[in-house]
């Protein structure tokens, strides 16, 4: 490994307060691009006035020398400096940013800029002002642990100031990368030498953006569980259902005056229970065609964050399956931290104990009775869909989100165009008898919401058939 890069890993560790340690970092100087042209200029004078002799073209060169000759004044061998990301968690396509901070010596500037990664923008710096005030309050309020202000360590040097800037930068897919080279280069006032620092920035897990769902799917025979759905059975719930005759016993608050008034006997009005639902999402991995940041893979995890978010938020129990070169899955469950579990399980490359080589059969553990089961995949494995049609031999309601958007590329031969046509057929075929044995098949194309190939299902129960 070279010094360079043992430097620049340094510069990521956490001090005790949790937060990045300042560091030294060497400066590697070397001549600019104005120096070089005044250089050129020098030595073009000076060949002139030697090839025609005649001295009054050296004055030309007189000027760009006497610049040249302040380039050995003392330049800073190291930088101090400190590198904090704002975020702690990431969104396909929300902005975070950098927070540099940086010690430079009074007559130098420093420009600070981000050598993006993959699949990573970035912005124009924007300078953070710090009043002495403001450094003034924030060491008040600071506990001692954190007293070392960065200011009070790096700037009390005679003749260096604080250059603090925030650069923003946003991935645009999901997944572990790294934000890219922070660039910080170190010029003299006149512009002629410039002194250069590389950092690497530490690496971020990306969450897929969720796609949007603003109702859910409801099946017509649930748990036993309190829950925010309406069910089919009289209870406690705060939605009508119903008037009938009063009984003794009854609350007497529940009389329905209206009925009473017109039928001559004291009726009582009814309420649905209100039951929790059931939902396990299944994420298909074994396949990733299309173009990236629109691939069937990038689909398939949108839809099933969206589908998690809003079902947690009903308050129904969640589990998750990832399907792809293994197995794995976390069971049904509530809460924020459940929330956060499925989403790192579903940006994690998927790993398990059970191979999925010759997998047709879900676990049942995975599985609770009287589940709805949404799957996201693009119908490209015979697996999954040998694993679909168990679910529903098994008795489960069973909802497929086709997420296909892509088709293989063919030239213009007879050939080519019999064989993309033979796909299509085949690809026709699955869907078909998937839907012939009571599984419904509906396609998102990942641009619009899921609202809109859920809606036949939504806004209406799903009936549980055997």
């Amino acid at each position: 490994m070279s010094p360079h890069r043992r430097l620049t890993r340094r510069a990521a560790l956490p001090d005790q307060t949790g937060r990045p340690r300042l560091r030294q970092l060497a400066v590697h100087w070397g001549l600019s691009a104005h120096a070089r042209r005044l250089l050129t200029l020098a030595l073009a004078g000076l060949v002139i006035a030697v090839a025609t002799g005649r001295p009054e073209y050296a004055g030309l060169a007189a000027p760009a020398l006497l610049l040249l000759a302040t380039i050995g004044r003392k330049r800073p061998a190291h930088l101090t400096m400190r590198v904090t990301v704002a975020a702690s968690q990431f969104v396909e396509g929300t902005e975070s940013a950098v927070i540099a901070d940086v010690a430079v010596p009074g007559e130098f500037d420093a420009d600070l800029r981000i050598e993006p990664g993959d699949h990573i923008i970035t912005g124009p710096p924007v300078t953070i002002k710090r009043t002495d005030d403001a450094a003034r309050k924030r060491r008040k309020t600071a506990s001692p642990g954190e007293r070392g202000d960065f200011a009070d360590a790096a700037v009390r040097g005679a003749g260096l100031r604080l250059r603090s800037a925030r650069l923003p930068f946003a991935p645009q897919r999901w997944g572990s990368r790294s934000v890219g080279l922070l660039l910080v280069t170190l010029r003299d006032p006149y512009r002629l030498t410039e002194g250069k620092v590389a950092v690497s920035l530490p690496r971020i897990d990306c969450r897929p953006l969720p796609a949007q769902l603003a109702r859910s799917v409801v099946l017509s025979r649930l748990p036993s569980r309190l829950g925010e759905h309406p069910a089919r059975a009289a209870g406690e719930g705060a939605e009508f259902a119903g008037v009938r005759e009063f009984v003794p016993g009854d609350r007497q608050r529940r009389i329905n005056w209206p009925a009473t008034t017109r039928r001559g006997t004291l009726h009582l009005s009814t309420f649905a229970a209100e039951r929790t639902q059931n939902t396990v999402v299944v994420a298909d991995a074994t396949a990733d065609v299309g173009d990236p940041g629109s691939s069937s893979l990038d689909l398939v995890l949108r839809g099933a964050a969206g589908t998690i978010t809003r079902y947690l938020a009903q308050r129904d129990r969640v589990g998750l399956i990832i399907f792809g070169s293994r197995l794995t899955w976390i069971g049904p469950g509530q809460g924020q931290r459940h929330f956060h579990r499925l989403i790192d399980l579903l940006v994690s490359s998927p790993f398990g104990w059970e191979p999925a080589a010759a997998l047709s059969r879900l676990p049942r553990a995975a599985l609770p009775p009287g589940a709805l089961i949404i799957v996201f995949s693009p119908l490209l494995d015979t697996r999954l869909i040998e694993a679909v049609r168990d679910l529903r031999e098994r008795g489960f309601s069973v909802l497929v989100i086709d997420v296909l958007n892509a088709a293989p590329r063919h030239d213009q031969s007879t050939l080519s165009g019999l064989a993309g046509r033979m796909w299509r057929l085949e690809q026709e075929a699955i869907r078909f008898s998937l839907t012939q044995i009571g599984v419904p098949v509906v396609h998102w194309d990942g641009r619009s919401s899921l609202d809109e190939p859920l809606a036949p299902f939504t806004r209406r129960v799903m009936v549980v058939r055997r």
